[in-house]
């Protein structure tokens, strides 16, 4: 429990909170931009305790919440094709359609798999040579090395009938265009804390030496997030533009360089689509030319649907921080978890889910 137990001191807690209402000069609006962040905030009830100028906004730290109505809606229609088994991490499944959910069709008799990992993905592939195994490639960072990995193998294993429908996204750059945003002024970022086990702190130092905007890589516990905010509110209040460690336990500076050089060997940066931020350049991860037999778009000769927003749904505007469920109207009378209408009701790690299972005032 070492460096654990540490972080979940209730003293340690209260001390850092009693310096952070003390030192607070100013209105000050944090975003964290991880879901691990956003679920372990409203976890500890640490939004609730914080001073009424100390906002706390909630970013697109969920790949499941941002992943595109367009790719939702292909995946759908996928799953109806008899030589075509999916394969995915569960929170996919609720994720709901235009006209469906991957939850509704596994209900109907479609080859829709739960994996743990996309080299389980693989291994169904080789069991299953008459079919085409698709690997729902959902995620940021974290996940990317390990679905890199899979290519490999197949590619070694000469496994033929296993592809990726590709929606791997990158955070740094997605940070560039929420300090953009005009409608919300971000005044400092809590750093997610699981991609940056992966790239480092490295990355993140743009928003400090550009926009003039401080950074702090937390990890999840309560008094890992009350530390990165001490810091945050320190060098908001004394002009202070930099990106700050606290997570030195797990993160260093130049990141994992066995999970960059296997990305890097793979993958091509891309523009990304994003539901609420719409096409973002640089954002996302595609696979090398080289790889293409495990490109599905590129082997099925097809494209992804286009966008269509559901109706009456505020999720792109509460993962910009713009709202948040509370505005809602939908938010708990129609939609919930199971029910959920908006992608950020699905997945643990969502705002909307966040707020409905811990609730909140703020």
């Amino acid at each position: 429990m070492k460096y654990v137990k540490e972080f979940r001191d209730p003293e340690l807690v209260k001390k850092m909170l009693e310096k952070i209402c003390k030192h607070v000069e100013k209105d000050v609006v944090i975003m964290e931009v991880c879901g691990t962040h956003t679920m372990s905030i409203f976890r500890s009830g640490i939004k609730e305790l914080l001073p009424e100028n100390i906002k706390l906004v909630s970013g697109p730290g969920c790949p499941v919440c941002v992943t595109s109505q367009g790719y939702i809606d292909t995946v759908i229609d996928l799953s109806q094709r008899k030589d075509i088994i999916i394969t995915t991490f569960g929170d996919m499944l609720k994720v709901p359609g235009n006209k469906s959910s991957l939850q509704r069709e596994k209900a109907l008799g479609r080859d829709i798999r739960i994996v743990y990992s996309p080299l389980d993905a693989v291994k169904i592939a080789k069991e299953n040579p008459a079919k085409e195994v698709i690997f729902l490639a959902v995620g940021f960072e974290t996940t990317a090395p390990a679905i890199a990995l899979s290519i490999k193998i197949a590619e070694r294993e000469r496994v033929e009938n296993y592809s990726i429908l590709q929606s791997i996204k990158t955070m740094p750059r997605t940070m560039n265009a929420l300090v953009l945003e005009k409608d919300i002024k971000i005044d400092g970022f809590l750093c997610p804390g699981h991609v940056s086990t992966v790239i480092g702190v490295k990355p993140y130092e743009f928003l400090a030496k550009e926009f003039g905007v401080p950074a702090v890589v937390a990890g999840f516990e309560s008094g890992d997030i009350i530390i990165g905010l001490y810091n945050l509110i320190e060098m908001i209040n004394n002009n202070i533009n930099e990106v700050r460690n606290t997570y030195g336990r797990i993160v260093n500076y130049n990141g994992n360089d066995k999970a960059i050089k296997i990305m890097d060997e793979i993958f091509d940066v891309t523009d990304s689509n994003w539901r609420g931020l719409g096409k973002l350049e640089g954002t996302g991860l595609r696979l090398k030319k080289k790889y293409s037999l495990y490109d599905t778009e590129s082997k099925l000769k097809i494209r992804l649907s286009e966008d269509k927003p559901l109706k009456g749904c505020i999720c792109s505007e509460i993962l910009k921080g713009k709202k948040n469920p509370l505005d809602c109207k939908l938010f708990s009378k129609v939609c919930n978890p199971m029910n959920p209408v908006g992608a950020c009701m699905v997945s643990e790690e969502g705002t909307c889910s966040a707020y409905y299972k811990y609730g909140s005032t703020k």
